[in-house]
């Protein structure tokens, strides 16, 4: 499939899954280091509110 109609089958919402071939996908520049940080009370406050919000963890909001 050539990538115009690949993108037109995207954008009219088709199911392309079947034409992608992901055996070799990867992410780069994706690899995770821990590191530790301080933020002020205010912002932990809101960070938690909208995690809340969103029904997920504080730390996935952190995260993204």
């Amino acid at each position: 499939m050539k990538a115009d109609k690949f993108d037109q089958a995207f954008d009219d919402g088709q199911d392309v899954s079947d034409v992608l071939d992901v055996s070799k996908a990867r992410r780069p520049q994706q690899a995770q280091r821990r590191v530790n940080g301080d933020f002020p009370t205010w912002m932990i406050e809101r960070l938690d509110e909208e995690a809340s919000r969103l029904g997920v963890t504080g730390q996935s909001i952190i995260k993204v």
